[in-house]
């Protein structure tokens, strides 16, 4: 398959099964091919369900924000393809930074789904311990993650983590578009590049930085930012569920067995809005919507099943019975959550053992809660260290 730019300049781009959900056989996807075609009946059903399941979680969260329930929220519809792919490949030893819009991911990686909307309630500055899935809090900071993925990596090299494909270990991070523009997503490329750290660079590129479209951030294809870098980069269709799975799984065997980083860009569109306080109507025609509508990855992955024998009503009826009881949990779990302990958390894991500064910022935020705060928090934490600040 290939794609074009504002130029018309054709970019190879992987594809695997096409929009009306036909198995594509390209000259050189030979081995990608092969990593699709171990995947079972009951592999593609699981990621047919994990990403109608998403798409579920994003409309009953979006709904949950226009009733007052949130105060922001971040919709996925349209990427789930290029979320559930990347995800599915991934091991339990692996470790995620996500940006704000994995949904699909967090998903796949079995988080609670009334956790994953802690943080657009305000209830909590994270919303789930990321060492209970391997997958870091959402960062808002655009491209911020990238470094602490990439440092994540290097940690995993000077671990001493055995090089192996199913054994090793392995860093993925994600990211859009526009975080493409912002200097840390480039340094940590570098450092990546440099230190062979074992991470892979997920680009979802939905061709849209809010409003600004791709063609006014970059003159050149996003993979090529990779190649720069002497990162291993390819470009995959983001909504061909296979061709984002086999991509991923190779990049991260590739960081798992010790040969180094990589770069995908997932090309894809994001459907709806940028956050739920965006209008895209102001910037975007109707006529391309309906034209990504036609390339949707849930339909695409449900013609191929049909075709193939795996998807009956049986099974989408199980499914619909599950989105159900997931709008009713979501519902009324976000609806249960307590929206004061947002702050005081915030000193909970400042650092891995006790330190007495952050104890006694954290005494004079309670007093200042209580309504009796200390003359200075900067006197108790020189107290705190022998009158030293």
């Amino acid at each position: 398959m290939t794609t074009t730019n504002g130029s018309n300049e054709a970019i190879p781009t992987l594809q695997l099964l096409d929009p009306q959900g036909n198995r594509v056989t390209t000259r050189g996807t030979k081995g990608y091919r092969d990593r699709a075609a171990a995947l079972t009946a009951e592999d593609l059903r699981g990621m047919y369900r994990d990403m109608v399941l998403t798409r579920r979680f994003d409309d009953e969260a979006t709904s949950l924000q226009r009733q007052g329930e949130l105060a922001l929220f971040a919709p996925a519809r349209g990427q789930e393809a290029a979320q559930v792919g990347s995800a599915h490949a991934l091991r339990p030893q692996d470790y995620v930074f996500p940006s704000y819009r994995e949904h699909g991911v967090l998903h796949v990686r079995g988080l609670d789904p009334v956790d994953r909307l802690r943080f657009f309630r305000g209830s909590d500055h994270g919303g789930w311990n990321p060492t209970e899935h391997n997958t870091s809090v959402y960062t808002i900071v655009i491209g911020a993650h990238t470094l602490h993925a990439t440092g994540y990596a290097m940690g995993v090299q000077r671990d001493g983590t055995p090089h192996d494909k199913n054994d090793g270990t392995a860093v993925i991070t994600y990211f859009g578009d526009g975080a493409t523009s912002q200097g840390d997503v480039n340094e940590a490329m570098i450092y990546a590049a440099v230190n062979d750290a074992p991470v892979v660079f997920f680009l979802q590129n939905n061709q849209w930085a809010i409003s600004e479209p791709t063609s006014r951030q970059t003159k050149i294809p996003l993979y090529k930012r990779g190649e720069a870098f002497g990162l291993p980069s390819l470009r995959v269709d983001g909504n061909d569920v296979l061709a984002v799975y086999a991509a991923t799984q190779e990049a991260l065997e590739r960081a798992r067995t010790g040969q180094g980083p990589s770069f995908i860009e997932a090309f894809t569109y994001r459907m709806g809005a940028h956050t739920t306080s965006d209008d895209p109507t102001r910037y975007r025609t109707s006529e391309q919507e309906e034209q990504w509508r036609r390339r949707d990855p849930i339909d695409r992955l449900a013609a191929l099943l049909r075709a193939e024998g795996a998807l009956d009503a049986d099974f989408d009826a199980e499914i619909k019975a599950e989105g159900d009881e997931l709008g009713a949990q979501l519902r009324d779990g976000v609806r249960a959550l307590d929206g004061g302990s947002a702050v005081a958390s915030t000193f909970d894991d400042v650092y891995a053992t006790p330190h007495g500064v952050v104890a006694a910022e954290r005494a004079w935020y309670e007093a200042y809660e209580a309504g009796d705060p200390p003359a200075s928090q900067y006197a108790i934490a020189d107290s705190a260290q022998g009158g030293a600040r």
